[in-house]
């Protein structure tokens, strides 16, 4: 990536502009084709600028590739026109990335196997050769976990959904091969101690102690809070609803899908931490001056967006180096704030709307697990109830010895 600042002299004045340049997709040192556009009046769009025309030129690319008049024969074929076709045009950037890593996990002989032939004999012997050793690079030979294989099982299953559709096949053998079915985990919640000692030692110049404790306060989802921007912030309620994410090293904004933004309040002790850190940002805006990239409110020095996959990094460290509990990681805070509403005996429905989930029942199905201790308190709950019951019948035997 190569982003250019131009300057040239006019009738006004000296005028400056951003432009972008890469090589395209297919490029060699022999035959070498580069995209070039100019005319941006910032850093910022030259880089957005470039970020959706390298996708774009990747899609036109892997298009250019297939012949259309080639029909798909094997399992392979039907995958690679399954990611093209219908993926390109539907599915995210990152889920689509994510489901190529997946099929990349499929045995070579079974990839090259001809659709009308694969039974689902054939796709059970792959589940189990995945979950006993089905790792690859630096993994190979590992075993995957039964939640991946059923990953894989799921986007080998929507190809096939397709591939009827379009007539290259007539069933699809992904239900009869019985994919494995992953064991349920309870979520990690931490104590309110555990999540103030979190808060307390995390240091990061970008305000990951400010970022840690919004995320905590209000249980937003990792890209949400990194797609933040000061604008979305209304006195002491903040618009949620973009989201940054990562592909590989690009990093872009995407927008609710339903366009739609939930409004959070913001608890008090969190606001004055995030009016702090805005002031505590103005330096390095006057640092920057006119180079200084967008209005993000968790950042780098010059204003460009961080990238999720280290920050997700940096905060398990932390976790780690804290010692506290396995498998915790940025997301058991969001996790954590829907349990410690829920332990408060916050409605279902408004812990719902508050963490952005679709209805109420994913809301329960997820968080509903009660912290600990909370289970002796079921325990004395009944226990008062059937005290109470007690208490009632014997007022009304008294009452009916009384009348005798």
């Amino acid at each position: 990536m190569a982003i250019q600042k131009r300057k040239w002299k006019t009738a006004k004045g000296i005028q400056t502009a951003w432009a972008y340049m890469f090589d395209a997709p297919g490029s060699t040192r022999e035959n070498r084709k580069q995209v070039f556009e100019g005319g941006f009046a910032s850093k910022k769009e030259a880089q957005d600028a470039e970020a959706e025309r390298r996708i774009k030129e990747q899609r036109a690319f892997e298009l250019q590739k297939s012949t259309p008049a080639e029909v798909p024969g094997t399992l392979s074929g039907l995958l690679k026109e399954f990611f093209n076709q219908h993926g390109e045009k539907t599915l995210a950037l990152k889920t689509l990335k994510r489901y190529r890593e997946m099929a990349d996990y499929l045995d070579t002989d079974l990839l090259n196997m001809e659709i009308p032939k694969i039974k689902p004999l054939h796709l059970s012997r792959e589940w189990n050769r995945l979950l006993t050793s089905g790792g690859r690079g630096r993994k190979a030979g590992k075993p995957l976990s039964r939640k991946t294989v059923r990953n894989i099982a799921g986007v080998i299953s929507s190809a096939y959904t397709r591939g009827i559709r379009w007539g290259i096949a007539e069933v699809n053998p992904v239900p009869g091969s019985e994919p494995p079915v992953p064991r349920k985990k309870e979520g990690i919640a931490l104590t309110v101690e555990q999540q103030e000692e979190l808060i307390a030692k995390a240091n990061a110049p970008w305000g990951m102690d400010v970022f840690l404790e919004l995320d905590a306060a209000t249980g937003a989802r990792r890209g949400e809070l990194l797609g933040l921007q000061w604008s979305d912030l209304d006195k002491n309620h903040l618009m949620i609803g973009r989201s940054l994410s990562q592909v590989s090293q690009q990093v872009f904004l995407k927008e609710p899908k339903n366009k739609k933004f939930r409004v959070v309040t913001i608890p008090a002790a969190a606001l004055k931490k995030l009016q702090a850190h805005r002031k505590a940002q103005q330096p390095h805006r006057d640092h920057f001056g006119e180079s200084y990239q967008g209005d993000f409110i968790f950042c780098n020095p010059d204003g460009s967006p961080l990238k999720p996959d280290t920050v997700s990094a940096s905060v398990s460290l932390l976790f780690r180096n804290l010692k506290l509990p396995k498998g915790a990681s940025l997301h058991t805070l969001r996790h954590t704030h829907g349990s410690h509403l829920l332990a408060a005996g916050v409605p279902l429905t408004d812990v719902s709307k508050r963490l952005g989930h679709v209805n109420p029942h994913v809301t329960a199905t997820v968080y509903a697990h009660a912290l600990p201790g909370r289970d002796d308190l079921a325990a004395a709950a009944w226990e008062k109830f059937q005290q109470a019951g007690k208490s009632a019948n014997a007022r009304k035997a008294r009452k009916a010895a009384i009348a005798r």
